[in-house]
């Protein structure tokens, strides 16, 4: 029988996720990789599981025969700025980062092991940002919700943590749609990686990062001196 640490990502087949991915199975972990399109993965240790999380109502039973080590959300969208908003798009993305979010963990957390982990991606903006703000207040929500279940897991073992990096370099970042709010760089001059999230995340996956619950890692590139 495997041993090896099981890690459930959502978000995949690209950005975050796909680097999220990535560093884990180089680090020996088994990932399934949840995304609409295939994952860019042929490695014996990966399984896709193809769902659109966006039909909320199919998730528990996607996932009702997974009992993994770890849950990784990193699957995301980002739309409008005021006086354009499109609620109906609004709603998509609270139902992606937060929905999708709460009916996971609500699934798998009874089936986490001691020493099992929640990782939600957030983001910098998450205290407010122009242009941004339904975007904002779902990743506000998502450290209320870490805050919240660590209290609630601590007792167990298991750690929920939120990482929350700045502008990164991602399709997401390059759609076309987002050039009226069309991120400043930060003053290290780029943008943060998808691997540079990535090796966070795995930090505080590792038996290392035990103590760490309920915190909001920002990596901003200096955006908040």
């Amino acid at each position: 029988m495997d041993k090896s640490p099981h890690a459930l990502v959502t978000g995949a087949s690209s950005g975050i996720g796909a680097a999220i991915v990535e560093r884990l199975l180089r680090d020996g972990w088994r990932v399934t990789g949840i995304s609409r399109r295939p994952a860019p993965f042929n490695h014996p240790a990966f399984d896709h599981l193809s769902l659109d999380l966006g039909e909320v109502d199919n998730i528990a039973n996607a996932v009702a025969g997974i009992a993994p080590t770890a849950l990784v959300h990193a699957a995301g969208m980002l739309v409008g700025e005021l006086g354009s908003l499109d609620h109906d798009d609004g709603t998509a993305m609270w139902r992606l980062h937060v929905d999708v979010a709460e009916r996971l963990a609500n699934a798998l957390a009874p089936r986490l092991p001691k020493g099992g982990r929640i990782i939600l991606i957030g983001s910098r903006t998450a205290s407010g940002a122009a242009g941004r703000g339904q975007y904002a207040a779902t990743k506000a929500a998502l450290v209320a919700l870490a805050r919240s279940w660590a209290i609630e897991l601590a007792p167990r073992g298991v750690t929920v943590n939120v990482v929350a990096p700045a502008a990164t370099e991602t399709p997401m970042l390059k759609d076309p749609t987002r050039a009226n709010v069309a991120p400043k760089l930060p003053p290290i001059g780029r943008f943060i990686r998808p691997e540079e999230v990535a090796h966070a995340v795995a930090f505080l996956l590792s038996p290392e990062a035990a103590a760490i619950t309920g915190q909001q890692l920002v990596i901003c590139g200096g955006s908040s001196l």
